[in-house]
Parts: structure tokens; C-alpha cells; sequence
């Protein structure tokens, strides 16, 4: 009974970890830790073939790489995991595409004239053409006014 509690304690325990749920949930980490591994290897392999391993780290240009590769995929991994949980993907679209239809609507009510007065006949009504006729006849010039100075 007593190892049947340490198990369930130690599988709530890992089911409860921050980052082992960060490493099932984001393919980059995993990819970054991979990487880091694969290089690792191959430069634990390099250093163990018999050299002198102060000796291979001088000089062995291959093994310099590995461990530089190594060490950068252990560093992206790092700034992964201090980084915010990525967000899922919304799949709707929904908003993105009422945005482009309405700066699409926009557009093409700026750039044709037939569009636009077509749309504002729909909202206003149709333009009423009318000549303009006065009914009130033109003045008369009016007499010069008179020299003051002559009186």
C-alpha cells in the first residue's frame, strides 16, 4: 500500500509540473532539447576517441562546432522555457475576414464614382436634376450718384 501511495504522489507530482507540461506542448522545445542532445552525443563521442580530451578541445575543429551547437540549442531552449506558453491558433478567421471586407468595401467606394454615387442614391435617394429659372426680374442700374463738391 505504502508504494501504491508514492507512485500516485509521484505521477501527480509530475502531471502537476509546469515543465514537463511545457515539453509535451511545444514542439520548438523539444526540437531545441533534441538538438542539444544529438550534438552532445556526437561530441562525447568525439572527445572519447582516445585523444587526450584538453587536447582534442584545442584542436579539433569538429568537436568545437558540436559543443558550440550544443550550447546554443541549450540556450534557445532556455529562453523557451522562460518565455509565456504559446497561445493556440484561434481556427475561426471570422474577424479577419470582416476586416478585409469592409477595407475591401472602403476601397472601391473611393475609387469608383459609379459605386459610390450608386450607394449614396441607395441611402439618400436619387439626385433631383432642376434648371434654375429667377422669378424676380434684374434691377435697373441706378442713376450715378451726383458730385457733392460742385453744390
Amino acid at each position: 500500500m505504502a508504494a501504491k501511495d508514492r507512485i500516485g504522489k509521484a505521477s501527480e507530482a509530475v502531471l502537476g509540473s509546469e515543465y514537463l507540461k511545457r515539453l509535451m506542448e511545444d514542439e520548438q522545445l523539444r526540437d531545441n532539447l533534441l538538438a542539444a542532445y544529438g550534438a552532445a552525443r556526437s561530441a562525447y563521442g568525439r572527445v572519447s576517441n582516445g585523444k587526450p580530451a584538453g587536447k582534442a578541445l584545442m584542436e579539433d575543429r569538429k568537436l568545437q562546432r558540436e559543443l558550440a551547437e550544443a550550447a546554443n540549442a541549450l540556450k534557445e531552449a532556455s529562453f523557451a522555457f522562460r518565455q509565456p506558453p504559446p497561445q493556440p491558433k484561434r481556427k475561426g478567421g471570422l474577424g479577419r475576414g470582416l476586416l478585409l471586407l469592409i477595407v475591401g468595401g472602403v476601397l472601391a467606394l473611393a475609387l469608383s464614382e459609379s459605386l459610390r454615387s450608386k450607394v449614396l442614391d441607395l441611402l439618400f435617394g436619387a439626385e433631383e436634376e432642376f434648371d434654375y429659372s429667377s422669378t424676380t426680374m434684374p434691377a435697373a442700374e441706378a442713376p450715378a450718384p451726383a458730385d457733392i463738391s460742385a453744390a
